[in-house]
C-alpha cells in the first residue's frame, strides 16, 4: 500500500516560556501505591528534559499509522535531534525523493530500508535511484492518553 502524500510541520522549541511543573521525588509506583507522605515537590521543565541541543532539535506531529507498532501514532509529538548519528534501528525522521517520512532505519552493508512498523505499509528499498536524507533522529514522543 503507498503512502498517501502528506506534509510534516516542524516547529521548533519555545525557551522563552519554559514552565516549570511539579514532579514527585520518587517514581509513581506501577505496582503497589506507595504512602502519601513520602511525596516531596521537586519542579521539571519538559522542555529542558527533552531537549539536549536547543540548536538542533524541532518537533513534528506523526500523520498517518505507518510507525504504530513503534508507538508512534497518529498525532503524536515527536522530539526530532538533528545532532544524534543515525544508526540501525534508530527511527528517524528522512527526507526521501522529495517527501518527509518517518521510519525505523534498517542498515545493511550494501543497502538502507525505511521499515514502517505496520503490516499494512511495506517497507522502502533505498537505491541509487533515491535521493535520501536522515533529517534527524526521534529521541521523544509526547503522548495524549
Amino acid at each position: 500500500m503507498k503512502q498517501p502524500n502528506k506534509t510534516l510541520v516542524f516547529f521548533k522549541p519555545n525557551e522563552d516560556n519554559i514552565k516549570d511543573i511539579p514532579l514527585a521525588h520518587t517514581g509513581v509506583s506501577a505496582g503497589f501505591p506507595s504512602p502519601a507522605d513520602d511525596f516531596k515537590e521537586l519542579r521539571i521543565s519538559i522542555d529542558q528534559e527533552v531537549v539536549k541541543n536547543e540548536e538542533a532539535t524541532f518537533y513534528a506531529r506523526v500523520d498517518g499509522q505507518s510507525m504504530q507498532g513503534a508507538g508512534l501514532d497518529d498525532g503524536d509529538l515527536l522530539v526530532i535531534d538533528r545532532s544524534k548519528e543515525p544508526e540501525d534501528n534508530a527511527i528517524a525522521v528522512c527526507f526521501i525523493d522529495g517527501e518527509f517520512t518517518v521510519k525505523r532505519l534498517k542498515v545493511e552493508a550494501e543497502c538502507i530500508f525505511l521499515m514502517p512498523e505496520n503490516p499494512n505499509y511495506k517497507p522502502i528499498k533505498v537505491t541509487e535511484d533515491n535521493q535520501l536524507i536522515i533529517w534527524g533522529v526521534v529521541t521523544y514522543v509526547v503522548k495524549k492518553v
